[in-house]
């Protein structure tokens, strides 16, 4: 019996994305929080990283800020961090008194040229989430509010890792 070559390696290919060979990785980005902090996706390595991308416009956004600010302060301490990513078209000012109102703890960028989203998969829609594990390896992507019971049992799965 002769084997098609093509078929046997979109076979072995298929196989080794679902036994988990392949990883999808972040995007290599750089973050300036409004404070003018530094971070990037190398920098955050060693802990598992939630990227949110929101806006002050979006409702879902304003909706799920207060349980993203109580993960944060639930898994911080164990090397959980909260990167928060305002959207390009949202006016810096708005965000920063956002900020300030609510006291977020976590870093919050804004992405002025829209480029962190476009390397994230050019996102367009908000609130977006990406959670990342200590190897920089995206885990899962949430579009819109996430499972919160759902997140923080992956959030808790990868500090462990």
């Amino acid at each position: 019996m002769k084997l098609n070559k093509a078929l046997l390696i979109a076979v072995l290919g298929a196989t080794m994305a679902l036994s988990g060979c392949f990883t999808d990785s972040a995007p290599g980005v750089q973050y300036t929080s409004l404070s003018g902090q530094q971070a990037s996706t190398d920098s955050l390595k060693g802990k598992v990283v939630l990227v949110n991308f929101w806006a002050t416009s979006c409702s879902g956004c304003m909706a799920e800020m207060p349980k993203l600010v109580a993960t944060q302060h639930k898994y911080a301490a164990q090397g959980f961090q909260t990167v928060a990513v305002a959207m390009s078209y949202d006016p810096p000012n708005y965000v920063q008194s956002y900020v300030n109102d609510k006291k977020l703890p976590f870093f919050v960028a804004l992405d002025s040229q829209g480029s962190i989203a476009k390397a994230f998969g050019d996102i367009q829609l908000t609130p977006t989430s990406i959670l990342i594990d200590k190897q920089g390896n995206i885990i899962k992507r949430f579009v819109g509010e996430p499972d919160f019971a759902e997140l923080h049992q992956l959030i808790e799965q990868n500090l462990k890792a």
